[in-house]
């Protein structure tokens, strides 16, 4: 366990370094398969079961991010450690999903109309924007909480948490607002 004042741990500069480097490459990998003028076809159909996986997977992550919460404000610290690690994989499970179902399929159009229309695109829009920033502050909150730095990991949290809760959720409400117009 560290001191809340420690110096820094040896490997620390290194893994702040992957921390940086990974929240930057992931999001413009993710944007360079949504874009990319041609899918990779070889993957088959099945990949057109996968927003429908994302959602289920996206909603354990809200309740697992909901749970830490509760774990933590009620002192239950290894409780909240497991539902944030739960939390953690289910979010690294989706981003795999994400990326193999984008490389391989045509975006989906919304066509709802009207003031619909505008609350999804608002929700997509502050979705896609948060998610490509909420990677940096979610590694370094669980990097701090998986190391025992809690003054460091209380500080980075305050951005991380409703940031991640957002995406998640919001994530789940687009997929439920675009799964009508699915052609698969």
């Amino acid at each position: 366990m560290l001191e809340n004042n420690s110096p820094l741990l040896p490997q620390e500069a290194k893994v702040k370094n992957w921390i940086i480097g990974i929240s930057i490459v992931i999001p413009l990998a993710v944007a360079v398969l949504i874009f990319m003028p041609a899918k990779i076809t070889a993957l088959g159909d099945w990949v057109y079961f996968l927003p429908h996986l994302n959602a289920v997977v996206n909603t354990a992550a809200s309740l697992a991010l909901i749970m830490g919460l509760v774990f933590v404000k009620n002192k239950q610290y290894s409780y909240h450690g497991a539902a944030m690690t739960v939390a953690f994989a289910m979010g690294a499970f989706f981003l795999v999903s994400y990326v193999i179902y984008h490389s391989a399929a045509e975006s989906t159009s919304f066509q709802g109309e009207g003031m619909i229309r505008t609350v999804y695109y608002f929700l997509l829009i502050t979705h896609i924007v948060l998610a490509a920033v909420a990677l940096f502050p979610i590694l370094f909150a669980y990097y701090y909480g998986y190391t025992d730095q809690r003054v460091k990991h209380r500080k980075v949290v305050k951005f991380a948490y409703p940031i991640w809760l957002y995406v998640s959720v919001s994530g789940v409400i687009v997929y439920l607002m675009i799964s009508p117009y699915y052609t698969h």
